[in-house]
């Protein structure tokens, strides 16, 4: 006999996407389920939306987080397995089937994670990248799972009690799910992770949206987790590929200032202007499918910024790629879906960048320093080169190279919440030794007390 199912999501003005991801259940092949939807504090139509879809609609009584909204939405829940998705997902039609169908198949197995798939609902570039990215690493992850996953994760009720739940220290979307995967793997649950579970992502991130995330919700916290714990598996985000990749991102930010001071301002442009050309998907969009005023000043008048300090170094070479970016991005756009030219668009743009790097070099100096940033950019791109290859596989060369700044910034900033992170846990043990009050550390275990019903 298959155990019960409660599905739970927590909702906070989730109104917009709510809709999709409940008719996405309603698709289910499997229908023997309980939904609950937890309001946490809305002020749009998220319980009327519910309510239509005939859920059982909780509410928070003030806004207090989605671990909390979790938490409750697990004390009501009558099933043996609870299955938590976020709000701005939508499950496959056999979702439901795979989860009892992997939890009757292994006993010893106490939670279990899915992946985002490979086609978000945001077209745009920095959702694609960003879902793609979690998609390759979740992908790429070893089936004996470290962590757990609340936007599709699934957990034995009598575990999740045991846990109890979710720690309700984190007021807004945070890691509260790792957190409580690092407790299972502690008290050494089984958890793992199926590539064959996946969901559709309906968010829409904008790059401050991504860089806050990364950083407050995410990098920093994690860090204080990890030093917490004493625990960082060689997986996921925190593999030993991606530490050195931090590492040495930030060598070559360093290296890259002292040839700045050694050399002049003069010796930035380069680099500054194939940072430029890299980007040109993402420019391409911003600047051609929307056509925002603003977003236009700033290209153009980054553009223009760049190729005249060109000029004035008498970088003759280099303005000449910079002149020509903004009609081959206006063809690429215009016929990079045309079957019959869309390999010649291709090439065109390889041999332009290949073209626009020889120029770049050609004005830098004969400089051992500038030797050591090229070897590490490369080892960089050498390590990361399943993921580059993928994204070229998936979305074309011109996506890739608009991905790898935004990589290289992702390895840049997550090297910062490392640092930041350190530093609290380390002032806040300080506080604590002495007997004084410390509002920003984290207990060792939960403030939620779960009731089995």
């Amino acid at each position: 006999m298959q155990d019960s199912i409660t599905v739970i999501i927590p909702a906070f003005n989730a109104e917009r996407h709510l809709g999709q991801c409940l008719e996405a259940l309603r698709q289910s092949e499997d229908q023997e389920f309980e939904l609950i939807v937890v309001d946490d504090g809305s002020e749009d139509r998220t319980r009327e939306v519910a309510a239509q879809y005939g859920a059982k609609v909780l509410a928070s009584e003030a806004r207090s987080g989605p671990a909390s909204a979790r938490n409750l939405g697990a004390e009501q829940a009558s099933g043996a397995i609870l299955f938590f998705i976020d709000s701005d997902v939508c499950v496959k039609p056999d979702s439901i089937s795979k989860v009892k169908a992997r939890f009757n198949y292994d006993p010893e197995m106490s939670a279990l994670i899915g992946s985002y798939d490979m086609a978000p609902k945001s077209q745009d570039f920095i959702s694609q990248y960003r879902n793609l990215m979690h998609c390759f690493v979740h992908q790429h992850g070893s089936e004996q799972a470290w962590t757990f996953w609340s936007g599709c994760g699934a957990i034995r009720k009598e575990v999740f009690i045991e846990m109890s739940g979710f720690s309700e220290d984190y007021g807004r979307p945070a890691i509260e799910d790792i957190e409580l995967g690092y407790r299972l793997v502690r008290a050494g649950r089984k958890i793992v992770l199926d590539h064959s579970l996946l969901v559709t992502h309906l968010k829409r991130w904008t790059f401050w949206g991504l860089v806050k995330t990364d950083i407050m919700d995410r990098g920093i916290p994690w860090t204080e987790l990890i030093l917490r714990d004493r625990f960082m598996p060689n997986d996921l985000n925190v593999m030993v590929s991606q530490r050195v990749s931090v590492a040495l991102v930030f060598l070559v930010v360093i290296l890259t200032a002292a040839m700045a001071i050694m050399h002049g301002f003069y010796i930035l442009i380069p680099p500054l202007a194939i940072l430029f050309l890299m980007l040109g998907r993402w420019w391409s969009e911003m600047g051609i499918e929307k056509r925002p005023i603003g977003v236009l000043l700033v290209l153009n008048g980054t553009l223009v910024l760049i190729a005249v300090l060109a000029y004035t170094y008498r970088m003759f070479w280099l303005m000449v790629p910079l002149l020509l970016s903004p009609g081959l991005l206006f063809i690429r756009h215009r016929y990079a879906t045309v079957g019959s030219i869309r390999k010649l668009v291709r090439w065109v743009g390889v041999l332009y960048m290949l073209a626009s790097l020889a120029a770049a070099a050609y004005y830098l100096p004969a400089h051992h320093l500038i030797f050591a940033i090229f070897i590490i950019l490369a080892v960089i791109g050498g390590m990361n080169s399943n993921f580059y290859v993928f994204l070229a596989g998936k979305r074309g060369i011109a996506f890739m190279l608009a991905a790898i700044p935004f990589h290289l910034l992702y390895h840049f900033y997550n090297g910062i919440s490392f640092i930041v992170g350190s530093a609290r846990h380390y002032w806040n043990a300080v506080l604590e030794e002495g007997d004084l009050p410390a509002s920003a550390s984290k207990p060792d275990a939960p403030t939620a007390e779960l009731k089995s019903k």
